[in-house]
């Protein structure tokens, strides 16, 4: 592409505006837009838009039933009869792929829609009601938590909006397939009031559990999805929604335990927080026993009583020890950190003895070139860092148990 064609490119992230609207003054409210995290998803790898001049994406969905609004404005598109056929990106047609049938492109329609939210109430069933405290510090807002499987009259439809979402805040997000019953989908809205006193609902976050079959008559549940919308972040959101995830499934006796499909560092940190506060209750994590090491107590309280599996128990365990030790103790300090590494260092000592044995059976510049490929000699230097990273990780986790 020429330098006099650059103009004509943007970076998809910054000019896509989207917006929960409760009233139609949120339309021209700034400050209820929020952008972005990705859009490579949608857009492609490099996340350009090619052949627009000011060009602006608006996406506004209704706060409560997210009835949902296309918008595309540009001053100028590159023609292809002036431009040695070079075409713009079919924006719409990009969107059309990912977005739920039923999407307006005129305003005045979708402002029709916003009536809709007057009478939308969540589908599914209350699991879970809450206050939080508003970033401000100003009154509390109250939430609530719904559950629904994919018979719930009227939910897949509504799913099919929310899912959107994902697109521009997972990574390598991908849509469920709703066909398997064995999908179950927590929804939070935050619940408020008119000037009128209607009660109305806007969506403010979700997740999605699979119930995986485990013999002979179990079930596993697994946290897939867990997204919360950007309007509703750092206010504890997350937290609340994982605990409402755990009461459903810790009560079912059928249960075995409840896992998480490849959490994000952000997400283990929220699970590492409740998990932690909820275990620091149990006779088994007292401080006293904290200090004596991981113990098949503790393995089996933290099941029996959370559903928490034996790695995430152990993880829990460090979190808790870590807590409870006064590093200024340099004994005590040192006792943690060896417990630790002791945990991280198993795979290598396993990798070791394999190596001892293909010692004996290799030559010796085999044996050479194996270790080189391994990276056996750089044991030492990753277990370090490796618990560096750890450590600051539960840090985090224990700041926020803190200042709770």
């Amino acid at each position: 592409m020429t330098d006099a064609l650059n103009h004509l490119v943007v970076d998809g992230n910054e000019v896509l505006e989207l917006k929960l609207v409760r009233t139609v003054k949120d339309i021209e409210d700034d400050e209820a837009s929020f952008g972005p995290e990705m859009c490579h998803q949608v857009f492609g790898e490099n996340e350009n838009i090619f052949g627009y001049t000011d060009l602006n994406i608006k996406l506004y969905y209704s706060a409560g039933s997210l009835q949902t609004y296309l918008g595309i404005d540009y001053t100028n598109k590159i023609e292809p009869s002036k431009s040695d056929g070079m075409k713009a990106d079919d924006v719409e047609g990009a969107l059309r792929k990912v977005l739920a049938p039923g999407y307006v492109t005129n305003l005045d329609r979708f402002i029709s829609l916003l009536g809709k939210d007057r009478n939308f109430v969540p589908h599914g069933q209350l699991e879970h009601a809450f206050p939080l405290e508003s970033r401000d510090g100003g009154e509390k807002r109250l939430f609530e938590v719904y559950y629904s499987e994919t018979s719930t009259p009227g939910f897949l439809a509504y799913h099919q909006r929310l899912q959107t979402f994902l697109l521009w805040y997972v990574d390598a997000a991908s849509f469920i397939d709703v066909d398997d019953d064995q999908w179950t989908f927590f929804t939070v809205f935050e619940k408020y009031w008119t000037s009128d006193g209607e009660v109305r609902y806007a969506t403010a976050g979700y997740a999605t559990v699979y119930r995986y079959y485990a013999y002979p008559r179990h079930t596993r549940p697994r946290v897939s999805q867990v997204l919360t919308l950007p309007p509703f972040r750092k206010l504890g959101l997350c937290a609340a929604l994982l605990q409402s995830v755990y009461s459903h499934f810790i009560s079912q006796p059928e249960v075995v335990d409840i896992t998480v499909e490849d959490p994000s560092p952000e997400f283990q940190r929220i699970r590492d927080y409740v998990d932690a506060k909820n275990c620091e209750s149990l006779s088994a994590f007292q401080p006293a026993k904290l200090l004596q090491g991981f113990s098949p107590e503790m393995e089996k309280q933290a099941c029996k009583k959370f559903k928490i599996n034996k790695k995430q128990a152990r993880r829990v365990y460090e979190i808790l020890r870590l807590k409870n030790t006064n590093t200024s103790d340099k004994a005590a300090y040192l006792s943690y950190r060896l417990d630790v590494k002791n945990r991280l260092n198993a795979p290598f000592q396993k990798k070791k003895l394999e190596m001892k044995k293909l010692q004996k059976v290799l030559k010796s510049e085999e044996y050479m070139a194996t270790i080189t490929s391994t990276g056996a000699n750089e044991t030492q230097s990753r277990l370090s860092s490796q618990y560096l990273d750890l450590e600051e990780e539960y840090r985090r986790v224990i700041h926020r148990m803190d200042h709770d």
